[in-house]
């Protein structure tokens, strides 16, 4: 009796864990979140109801109302109209973080776990030391120092975060690996790599799918942060991270013009996680059935 694997064959189902089910209205709510902030963020000129850069000294530092249904800036922007167009900074530039360091972090981390030896303590030694380093602080020096650009920014966040998903990647395969599927598919005479791509990887997706909403979430933060202290963008661009600064000396006049950012950075943020712990768990689901 022979044994015969074709490419699309998985030796073993997916077996991970359930975590807690995430209420329906929150998922509803984290989920229309998202996507209304990454359709404002790709069609964001048709939802603003002024031009964000237009500025109007008659109409400075002006309270919620006429016309202005958030008020307005120091410049007299409209501050719903800046909010706008700062969620096409506030979305791609986590987004291409969040791919970056996936990707890294599953190609590093399942070759770590599944190879052993001196590759993987290499890897997982390297991954230590960049992990164990001031993520934020050095971001800021970093991007202070070289060039304060947003592709800068992107590369400096990636470089500092794909080293947790390395981690705990490597720590999901290793637990794998040890599988009697894994021994099976060696026997076959399988390739490393097409173990790994074929067998490996469906059964730690799950951990995949939210290590990358949570590295959205935390380059969300980076990014915020870095715009904040005036590092990445130039100044009084439309980011929500430099909004939240610019509307420090507005807290009495037009408060909404540093609220209104924040409140959408922590929505947004939160979405992410919830989403992310939704996935999981509907991954997790489908491999114990």
């Amino acid at each position: 009796m022979s044994v015969q694997l074709g490419d699309s064959a998985t030796l073993a189902p997916v077996r991970t864990g359930r975590f807690g089910r995430v209420p329906p209205i929150l998922l509803l709510v984290s989920t229309t979140i998202l996507s209304a902030v990454v359709v404002i963020a790709i069609t964001g000129d048709l939802f603003a109801p002024h031009d964000p850069a237009a500025q109007n000294a008659l109409l400075s530092s002006q309270p919620p109302g006429s016309g202005h249904s958030l008020g307005t800036d120091q410049l007299g922007r409209d501050v719903t109209s800046m909010l706008v167009a700062g969620a096409r900074a506030a979305v791609v530039g986590p987004l291409i973080v969040a791919i970056l360091t996936t990707l890294t972090g599953v190609v590093l981390g399942m070759w770590a776990g599944y190879r052993g030896g001196w590759i993987d303590a290499t890897i997982a030694r390297t991954a230590d030391l960049l992990y164990s380093l001031p993520a934020l602080l050095i971001a800021i020096v970093v991007v202070g120092l070289v060039s304060p650009s947003y592709v800068v920014m992107i590369l400096v966040l990636a470089f500092l975060t794909f080293p947790g998903d390395v981690r705990i990647i490597r720590s999901v395969t290793m637990v794998e690996v040890r599988q009697p599927y894994v021994d099976a598919a060696r026997t076959l005479g399988l390739s490393g790599p097409r173990i790994l791509r074929r067998h490996v990887l469906p059964n730690i997706m799950p951990t995949v799918v939210s290590s990358f909403l949570l590295d959205f979430a935390s380059a969300l933060v980076g990014f915020s942060a870095l715009a904040f202290l005036g590092l990445g963008v130039a100044p009084g661009s439309a980011d929500w991270g430099t909004m939240v600064a610019d509307g420090q000396s507005l807290l009495l006049v037009n408060p909404a013009m540093s609220m209104a950012p924040a409140v959408l950075l922590i929505a947004v943020t939160a979405s992410a996680t919830i989403v992310g712990d939704w996935l999981f768990d509907r991954y997790s689901s489908r491999g114990e059935q």
